[in-house]
């Protein structure tokens, strides 16, 4: 962190002024350490290790609140999710008998409550990581809270490592409390520099677990027969036991089915209620709030309701054993939902909430077996997440590597390196290094309470004209799409969530969200006002159809051309070389192009959210990215095609035909043809065979000065020696063996062809004065063959290379057919003719096989022939 080192703290005086005590509070087991606790913090940081319903999140930051070492300061005290930072809020201000606001208060990003008065505020860890941006030294604050830290939120795990340097280098008197339930609790002290672990007790009612897996036979109908199975239990459960029941999915997708399985199966003092993170406020208040007199309550919660909440008459529990996870694929740049198992420590939390009030029952839909496969602790965020946010803020806040902080677990190198590319691409941190150097367009993006690509969206939409609608695309793009329909169009969401008069409760908070980020980015409305309420969603609907250019802007990667179709699929390219489908059903399906802002990770991940994008739009957005060049084709044959290309990265904009493309350029792809496809294609024939072959053996037998023309040094040396023997040729067909021939001599100066045809010549004059070829590219070397009858009278091999190869003697029957294959020729005649002269001097009478051929005449004529010479 580069900051200037401070020696004095301020304190905020006007805080002081006030003096707190806390009040008598209602007992609770952390009472039990509360001395302890307070002697702790005296000294410097501690970890408090507490089960559920040991009062820690509600009596801890209260007590607090009058230790002498605050000095009037504030508490900041950290929750992982917002209905909990709420419902603690209202619980811990309702024990000092006041309202939220007051002394106690809480702040999330798109909601508060707190005053001037607020001494104790409950934050999401987003809050704190912008805080902390904003203020290094937290002026005012003398402790932070980080609750149910067991969760191991990226923000909770940053918060920390932000706090920590920020106590090292600017505050060393903040106070830094861990407290968890479920946690290493001695590996988080040692982080706190060798902090203090003080452990309590919980108060926890009996809950029996009943293991209730799916029967065997509704298993094999697949995943989704759990569901129905999961109604029967909650069903049954509600008719046969009192109290109110929570019931944990993985997703609201889930949550949506059981609830409609229920529909008209519970007791009628029964109601129903939904419990998730993309809730309105008032639905998830509706949701935790004690049921009404007479009344019981069954909540379907994602892992929301898994710590931090206590839901008044809650007794019964079941469980489905699953949650739903990010996992940041660095392959393809994309994270994915994925349905995992809970870990143990989940699936203990969550039994706990059977037992917070009162004896209660868990129902595990799972097997007791199966639990030795489950994961002890829940896995940290930071090892999965997308760290683009990440990375730009660490860049924001001076640490050039994320390694120079201080981390429970380090984040993974793969994931870094995607962060780092994707911001260098949006502009927000400096290119070309591995160090975080953050630009002035990246600290204007981190002042956004968005995800980068989004802050981007935002300001580039602003500069085009379109901030409207860019703020409304943001609000709902930052919430994983909070009206899930089958369509891909977001400019059916968008449509809806502009609509004059649509109250969703959802869209009514993402509404404000959206006029909020507008203010943040001096957005103005059509008519030049600041951006507000109706005007800014009636200008927004106006710019509609330049959605597409806005959804682009943020995920220009992800820039798609339709390539076709198949199995009931619309196939699309992304700029990023990702493939990508569509169901033909899709509004979108038949778009040649589209911006794409949702997509699934995957070889060919479906797209979830897009819009239609025109091309001369995009040409117009990414013009200077736009590349255009001219690409010679080579046909299986060696025909040489041309054409003009236009491309945005893997995508193919234009592909024009060109007339006749240059000489030079077709020799080039006419080289890079032979390269792949190897020597075989040239138009070989036999002198040229037997010419490189002579050059060979040679180079073979001396090195030096001949050429090595192996096939690999041919083949990597084509735009030498071949290139400009090409002339005009566009068309691998019109190179003749004789232009091919030209070429290889050209390899040899002078004066090497002369001594070629001395040392390995193409021919061997045998002692019947007839001359031979001699074979030079077969196994074994180079061999001649002629008729036995041409060899009389020589006795020794005959050698070529200035006698240091001896050739490899062919010796033909007056027919041609071989009867001997030799190398030393004298030995045949001692050795080997005799036998053969007793064989064939029968077959063939007319030719001489005289007893002594040393001694006789060399000829390849008949006796007659020989006797008419004479």
């Amino acid at each position: 962190m580069h900051l200037p080192f401070r020696a004095t703290v301020m304190k905020d005086s006007s805080a002081a002024a006030r003096p707190y005590r806390c009040p008598d509070l209602p007992s609770a087991p952390v009472d039990a350490v509360r001395a302890e606790l307070a002697g702790a913090l005296e000294h410097g940081n501690a970890v408090l290790s507490a089960p559920p319903g040991a009062g820690k999140s509600s009596r801890v930051p209260l007590w607090l609140l009058e230790a002498p070492w605050l000095e009037g300061r504030k508490i900041l005290l950290l929750e992982p999710r917002r209905v909990a930072a709420r419902a603690l809020a209202r619980y811990a201000a309702r024990l000092l008998g006041e309202d939220v606001g007051q002394t106690v208060g809480y702040r999330m990003r798109q909601e508060s409550a707190v005053s001037a008065r607020t001494r104790l505020e409950i934050i999401t860890e987003g809050v704190l990581t912008r805080r902390l941006l904003a203020d290094p030294e937290l002026s005012g604050v003398g402790c932070v809270i980080f609750d149910e830290f067991h969760e191991r939120s990226l923000h909770a795990d940053m918060g920390l490592a932000l706090c920590l340097e920020s106590r090292a280098v600017l505050r060393p008197d903040l106070r830094l409390l861990v407290m968890s339930a479920t946690l290493d609790s001695h590996k988080v002290a040692a982080l706190l520099e060798d902090a203090p672990v003080i452990a309590c007790e919980g108060r926890q009612f009996p809950v029996e677990e009943r293991y209730l897996p799916l029967p065997p036979a509704a298993a094999h109908s697949g995943p989704q027969a759990l569901w129905p199975y999961m109604a029967d239990v909650i069903a049954a459960l509600m008719r046969q036991e009192s109290g109110s029941l929570l019931a944990f999915l993985p997703g609201t997708g889930e949550i949506r089915r059981v609830a409609e399985l229920l529909e008209g199966r519970l007791p009628a003092d029964t109601r129903l209620y939904p419990l998730y993170g993309m809730l309105s406020p008032q639905e998830q208040d509706a949701a935790i709030a004690p049921a009404a007199a007479g009344e019981r309550k069954v909540v379907l919660a994602t892992a929301i309701a898994e710590t931090s909440l206590t839901i008044e008459g809650i007794r019964l529990v079941v469980d489905a054993g699953l949650s739903r996870e990010s996992r940041f694929d660095p392959a393809s740049g994309l994270s994915r939902l994925e349905t995992v198992r809970v870990s143990l420590a989940g699936a203990r939390q969550r039994a706990g909430r059977a037992g917070r009030l009162e004896p209660g029952i868990c129902c595990r839909l799972w097997q007791q077996a199966e639990e030795h496969g489950f994961r002890p602790q829940q896995r940290p965020e930071i090892l999965d997440a997308d760290l683009a946010p990440f990375c730009l803020q660490l860049a924001v806040w001076g640490t050039r590597r994320p390694e120079d902080l201080l981390w429970l677990d380090l984040p993974p190198k793969a994931h870094l390196a995607v962060a780092r590319e994707q911001l260098a691409g949006l502009g927000a941190i400096e290119p070309g290094t591995e160090e975080l150097l953050p630009t002035p367009l990246g600290r204007q993006l981190v002042k956004l309470p968005l995800p980068p690509r989004l802050a981007c969206l935002l300001l580039r939409a602003r500069e085009h004209g379109y901030g409207a609608l860019a703020a409304c695309v943001a609000s709902l793009l930052d919430e994983r799409d909070p009206l899930p329909l089958a369509d891909a169009s977001l400019a059916l969401r968008l449509d809806r969530f502009c609509a004059p008069g649509d109250e969703h409760g959802t869209f009514r908070r993402l509404r404000q969200w959206a006029e909020r980020m507008a203010r943040l980015a001096d957005i103005p409305t059509g008519n030049g006002s600041d951006a507000s309420g109706a005007s800014l969603l009636r200008t927004a609907r106006q710019q509609l159809p330049h959605l597409g250019e806005v959804v682009a802007l943020a995920y220009p990667e992800r820039v798609a051309l339709r390539s076709g179709e198949n199995n009931g699929m619309a196939q699309y390219l992304m700029r990023n070389g990702k493939a990508a489908v569509l169901p033909l059903t899709d509004s979108l399906a038949r778009q040649d192009m589209l911006a794409v802002a949702a997509v699934d990770a995957g070889t060919r991940g479906r797209i979830r959210l897009a819009a239609a994008l025109e091309q001369d739009v995009l040409e117009k957005l990414f013009r200077s990215e736009i590349t255009e060049s001219e690409d010679l084709n080579v046909s299986p044959e060696g025909q040489v095609s041309a054409r003009r290309r236009r491309r945005l990265g893997a995508l193919l904009l234009d592909d024009a035909p060109l007339p006749r493309p240059d000489g030079d350029a077709c020799a080039l792809a006419l080289c890079a043809f032979i390269r792949d496809q190897g020597l075989r294609v040239l138009p070989w024939d036999e002198p040229a065979r037997q010419w490189l072959a002579r050059v060979r053996l040679l180079h073979q037998t001396w090195g030096d000065p001949w050429p090595d023309l192996s096939d690999t040094w041919l083949l990597d040396e084509l735009e030498n020696w071949l290139a400009p023997h090409l002339g005009t040729c566009t068309d691998l067909r019109q190179l003749s063996a004789a232009r091919l021939a030209d070429a290889l001599r050209c390899l040899l100066p002078y004066p090497l062809p002369r001594r070629l045809e001395q040392l390995a010549p193409a021919q061997w004059q045998a002692p019947s004065g007839r001359s031979h070829p001699i074979v030079y590219d077969v196994e074994g070397g180079p061999f001649v063959a002629a008729k036995l009858q041409e060899f009389f009278g020589c006795e020794d091999t005959p050698h070529i290379a200035d006698g240091r190869v001896p050739l490899t003697l062919y010796l033909l029957s007056p027919a041609g057919r071989p009867l001997q294959i030799t190398r030393d020729l004298g030995h045949f005649w001692r050795n080997g003719y005799p036998q053969v002269r007793a064989e064939m001097r029968g077959r063939y009478p007319r030719h001489p096989w005289p007893d002594d051929p040393l001694a006789a005449q060399a000829t390849a004529r008949t006796n007659r022939q020989l006797a008419r010479g004479k």
